[in-house]
């Protein structure tokens, strides 16, 4: 018996309403134990920075735990690119808890890392198994990845315009369609209201005074932004070539190990503890006091070094941190308001790194507000055309990367 045209699109309807709330909610479950757990050893290194010095002990687990039982899923957030465009097996659902326990374990020992990669694999992980239950093909698991993609991030960072954006983004704007970009703004709603039912908070800022739009304060804006951009690049080129020097360790757990010494020395030898796990009080202090000129380079280092000798998290909070602190440092020498200037950053490195542009604006209105809007649009934007061809996430096509400024990098 054939099914009437009417009925059946009232069922297809029907259907992906289910597996948006669906995912929405058990991403969004995800995401706030995650943040629970991820507050809960933050606050543990914080009260004993001594366990700093086990950096090493915690790096060797995780690269135990992707050795045996997770390298089919050990390329993170390349693996849902690279199965968005070329949709192959779905994606193991052990993603999910490793990836959750290899980034606790970087923040409990003191890793320099983020948390957006870990919600967007779980959100991945957890969209794809979805693929068997309802019986879709190659193009349904494509959106499938999608809705995953902004689950995760829409539930970790509590902005769900973006993270439905940023799905739709990063996975190439042209092969997107009208019914996925539907799709993915209702799975990144009801993701960001599940968060808010397990009544799990976000942190806030704020940009308090927003000056005229100038032709002078848009200069200066230009200006800082072209460096943002070039921040963006640097932290990308660093992640990729501590994790290629690293790949030369053949025994995949000697490589955290032996990374996470170096770390450890650093990081509680040295003092830098600040420029451990997320940096979020740091990022929160920029918007009123000037940092020093060099603190987003640190965390470039730490960051790239962190995730390149092989543990685990993400890099949108450590991205957030290096254009944060630089836009503080620049207040001393630019004369626009601090918090501006660090609100500007917060999002533009972040766009230049994840070559997002539109997601990053709409990030940074959701974050601070309409009113520094023009100066965030135009920032992100050339902060991604200045950014080079290459961002943080290897397997991601970038649509008229040959138009870009530096694209022999």
């Amino acid at each position: 018996m054939t099914i009437p045209d009417s009925k059946q699109l009232v069922l297809d309807l029907f259907k992906w309403i289910i597996i948006c709330v669906l995912i929405g909610f058990f991403s969004g479950s995800a995401s706030a134990f995650f943040l629970v757990s991820l507050e809960w050893v933050t606050q543990f290194r914080i009260h004993h920075d001594w366990i700093i010095w086990l950096l090493p002990i915690g790096g060797f687990l995780v690269g135990l735990s992707y050795y045996y039982w997770g390298e089919s899923v050990v390329k993170g957030n390349n693996l849902l690119l690279e199965e968005y465009e070329n949709p192959k097996k779905v994606i193991p659902f052990k993603m999910a808890p490793l990836v959750l326990l290899g980034t606790l374990l970087t923040h409990l020992f003191g890793g320099s890392a983020g948390r957006e990669g870990t919600a967007v694999q779980m959100g991945g992980a957890i969209a794809d198994q979805f693929t068997k239950l309802f019986k879709l093909d190659n193009s349904e698991r494509k959106i499938l990845i999608i809705l995953g993609i902004s689950a995760g991030f829409a539930s970790v960072f509590g902005t769900p315009l973006a993270g439905a954006v940023f799905a739709l983004e990063v996975l190439y704007f042209s092969k997107i369609n009208f019914k996925s970009i539907v799709l993915s703004f209702l799975t990144a709603y009801a993701a960001y209201f599940t968060v808010e039912f397990w009544q799990v908070k976000h942190t806030h800022y704020s940009i308090p005074n927003v000056p005229e739009i100038t032709l002078t304060n848009l200069f200066y804006t230009l200006i800082i932004s072209i460096l943002f951009g070039l921040a963006a690049l640097l932290f990308s080129r660093s992640t990729h070539f501590w994790s290629s020097l690293f790949s030369k360790i053949k025994y995949p757990p000697l490589r955290p190990f032996i990374g996470g010494i170096f770390l450890a020395v650093a990081i509680a030898g040295f003092g830098f503890t600040k420029f451990s796990g997320l940096g979020v009080p740091e990022i929160v202090d920029s918007f009123s006091n000037p940092n020093q000129w060099y603190d987003f380079l640190l965390k470039i280092l730490f960051t790239g070094f962190t995730l390149g000798c092989g543990f685990k998290g993400g890099e949108v909070t450590p991205l957030f941190f290096v254009g944060a602190t630089l836009g503080s440092a620049l207040s001393l020498i630019v004369p626009m308001p601090i918090a501006l200037l660090a609100g500007i950053g917060f999002v533009a490195v972040f766009s230049g790194a994840t070559h997002t542009p539109i997601a990053c604006t709409i990030m940074g209105m959701e974050l601070f507000g309409i009113a520094p809007g023009i100066f965030i649009a135009i920032a992100c934007t050339i902060a991604y055309f200045s950014s080079g061809s290459v961002g943080i996430y290897k397997s991601q096509i970038v649509k008229g990367a040959k138009y870009k400024l530096y694209q022999y990098f």
